[in-house]
Parts: C-alpha cells; sequence; structure tokens
C-alpha cells in the first residue's frame, strides 16, 4: 500500500492553533512568566482569519450566504484581508470599506486578494456618511446579494474566539494561566477568549489594552460614552470611537493605555529580541505589559498571556521605516535605533 499524500485541501485548514511562544529577553527584568500568542502564524497572518471563517461558515450554514453572493465589511486591514482570502476559497465577491489610517501594504494587500476597496476618512465621527461605517452600510443597501458582517456588533465575532483562541491558550498552558492581556478594538478577541477562560477559571485577570484617542478605558470605568475622550492617534486596529457591541465589558477586569510612539518602539523591540516580526498592535500590546509589570500587576508566580494580533509585514511603510518615524517624531536627532545601511560600490 502506498503512502497517501499528505495535504490540506486549501489554505482555510491552517486558520488556528496557532503557536504559544514564551518571551525571554524583553521580559527578563520583570516579574511573572510570559508567553505570547502569535497569531501571525495564521495564513492571513492575522486573528482575524478565526472570526472570517466563522462569521462566513455560520451565515452558509443559516443559508444567509449563498454562491455568487458578495460579503461587505469595514475594516481597518487585517479583517479585510481575511475576508478577501476566504471568499476567493469560497467564490464570493469582496467589498471592503477601509480607514484611510489603514497602512499602505494593507490597502495594497487587499486589492492583491482581490477584493474592491473604499478607502474612508479616518478622523470623521462614527455617523458621518463618509466614515467606513456609514459606506459600508450604504454599499451593503445597494449591492443585491450582499452580507455586511458588521463585525463590531456581530456575536458571532466573539463566538469565533470562545470556540477556538480560549480553549487552545487553556490546553496550552495546561490551565495555568492567571492573566490574559489582549488589545481591544472590536473587542471580539478580548471578549470570546475571556469568556472561556473565566468559564475554567474565574480567578484568571482579563487585561484589556487601549489607545489614547479612544473611549473603551472610559466606558469601562464609567459605562458613559464620552466623545472629549476621541482625537486622532495612529496605532491600527486598537481602540474605537465608538462603543462596539462585540465588547463585554463586564468580563475585562481594567484597562491599560498606551500611546502611539512607546507602541511603535516596543514592536521594533520584539523583533531584535525575540525575533517575533510582529505588527503595531502587538507592539502596544507588548507595551501595555511593561506597564503593568511596572504598576505591580504581576508576581512571580504570574503565568501571563498575551496575545499578538498580526504580523509586522503589513507595516513596512509605517513603524518599520525610518523615515515615518521620523515624520511622527518618534526619533530624536541622537536616536541610537536608526541604522545607517551600507552600500558597496
Amino acid at each position: 500500500m502506498k503512502d497517501e499524500i499528505k495535504a490540506h485541501d486549501n489554505v482555510l485548514e491552517l486558520i488556528g492553533n496557532t503557536p504559544l511562544i514564551k518571551l525571554n529577553k524583553i521580559t527578563q527584568y520583570m516579574k511573572g512568566n510570559y508567553f505570547a500568542k502569535v497569531e501571525a502564524f495564521n495564513p492571513g497572518h492575522s486573528t482575524k482569519d478565526r472570526i472570517a471563517l466563522y462569521i462566513i461558515e455560520e451565515a452558509e450554514r443559516k443559508g444567509i450566504l449563498k454562491p455568487g453572493d458578495t460579503i461587505i465589511e469595514t475594516t481597518s486591514g487585517n479583517t479585510g484581508f481575511s475576508l478577501a482570502m476566504v471568499s476567493i476559497i469560497k467564490g464570493y465577491e469582496c467589498i471592503l470599506a477601509v480607514s484611510s489610517k489603514s497602512s499602505a501594504d494593507k490597502i495594497d494587500m487587499l486589492k492583491t486578494m482581490g477584493a474592491k476597496v473604499y478607502v474612508c476618512p479616518a478622523h470623521v465621527s462614527a455617523d458621518d456618511p463618509r466614515s467606513y461605517y456609514e459606506v459600508a452600510k450604504r454599499l451593503h443597501s445597494e449591492v443585491k446579494g450582499s452580507v455586511y458582517i458588521n463585525q463590531y456588533f456581530n456575536d458571532l465575532n466573539v463566538d469565533a474566539h470562545y470556540h477556538s483562541t480560549g480553549p487552545e491558550i487553556w490546553e496550552q498552558t495546561a490551565g495555568k494561566i492567571t492573566h490574559l492581556v489582549a488589545c481591544s478594538g472590536t473587542g471580539g478577541t478580548i471578549s470570546g477568549t475571556a469568556r472561556y477562560l473565566k468559564e475554567q477559571n474565574p480567578n484568571i485577570k482579563i487585561i484589556g489594552i487601549d489607545a489614547y484617542g479612544s473611549v473603551l478605558q472610559k466606558y469601562h470605568q464609567t459605562k458613559e460614552f464620552d466623545s472629549n475622550e476621541i482625537y486622532p492617534y495612529r496605532i491600527e486596529g486598537l481602540g474605537k470611537n465608538l462603543i462596539p457591541t462585540a465588547t463585554d465589558f463586564n468580563i475585562i477586569d481594567k484597562f491599560e493605555k498606551v500611546t502611539d510612539e512607546s507602541s511603535a518602539h516596543t514592536a521594533r523591540e520584539l523583533a531584535k529580541t525575540e525575533g517575533l516580526f510582529v505588527g503595531y498592535t502587538s507592539g502596544a500590546a507588548m507595551q501595555g505589559l511593561k506597564q503593568l509589570e511596572e504598576e505591580g500587576e504581576f508576581d512571580e508566580s504570574s503565568n501571563i498571556v498575551v496575545i499578538f494580533p498580526d504580523h509586522g509585514s503589513r507595516y513596512m511603510s509605517k513603524i518599520y521605516n525610518d523615515d515615518w518615524m521620523s515624520q511622527q517624531g518618534f526619533f530624536d536627532s541622537e536616536s541610537a535605533e536608526i541604522q545607517k545601511i551600507e552600500y558597496i560600490k
């Protein structure tokens, strides 16, 4: 009997079961044991692969999606890429309303994956007709046979992580996890993962990372939406200028805010210390860890899992570009972080 060829039927079978990697050098002076759930190992290089496949397959199961239909979504880039990838395999059209804050790398990737892309101004209110939320709604009303994923207000966003990310982390840590730290944007990742983990052990502490310029931390503290909290910031896929119903604020114990500049530098530090080439939001998550440790959040027995949402290749024109960093004022004139390239003639 001949050996069978061992191959996956398609790229979608590679979604999930991402590795848990111990952090060593970047945490060497920090109390506790630190582990990164590295979602860049998904085939679409981000945690959004999980929700794209789960939501689409649930829509198929319920008869909402039919062959030849069009998938529409708002995205800062990663969800759009994942939806475009799933659409290719399953035979759907894909239309994406993208924030202008998204890196040029992300927008180019979306076009490469065959999606029709509408770039919308980032710094307008959520109810402005030009916002990517409103543009997606309009397109959904205009395109016959379309399904609007609506990740910010879709409970399936949470369910996807409840059924995958949460169980994976519990199994990978042998149930020894004491803290989960994750960035909060739509809130699906942190809420779904936390829901599963809290069911296993209600003493696990859940900490969300938010951006300055976002309303999430204050809403968590006061249950009031404060528009005065809103101002432009650079980190993509983190924080919000509205309150997503996909965020379960009751299951999150606290929020920690991070700055654009510190998050960018910490992402670059992860590459140089751990060999992990991760995205801007991953840098924000790691920066949040540093701040929390300094505040005395962890002790020597703590087992902290941090979710790194995506891959650094999506930020080559931003945080991994020295010119962009300098333009943002993230380098001073004497910065040792700018490395010169020598050309041999």
